[in-house]
């Protein structure tokens, strides 16, 4: 366990952000399982609208550090195929 103010301060810290990465990974798997119903369901359009609104909050995780560049562009890539891929 953290002995030192500074390493008590950094483990607060570090729970708190864990709560937020959460909170940020959780919003982004919802909006990634509106899409994934949409394409089951084999509704184009709906499907569509889902990936429209899932690429801002992919991009957003990006910029906040909750994943990686290239696997938010991995799944947006492998998702517009699948819609494309319903026509």
């Amino acid at each position: 366990m953290a002995n030192t103010p500074q390493a008590k301060k950094r483990a607060r810290h570090n729970e708190a952000r864990f709560a937020i990465n959460k909170m940020r990974r959780s919003r982004i798997r919802t909006f990634l399982r509106a899409v994934e119903e949409a394409i089951v369901a084999g509704d184009q359009k709906a499907a569509a609208e889902a990936l429209k609104t899932a690429q801002p909050e992919l991009m957003r995780g990006v910029t906040k550090g909750v994943m990686h560049k290239n696997t938010a562009a991995r799944k947006m890539s492998r998702l517009a195929s699948r819609v494309k891929a319903i026509a």
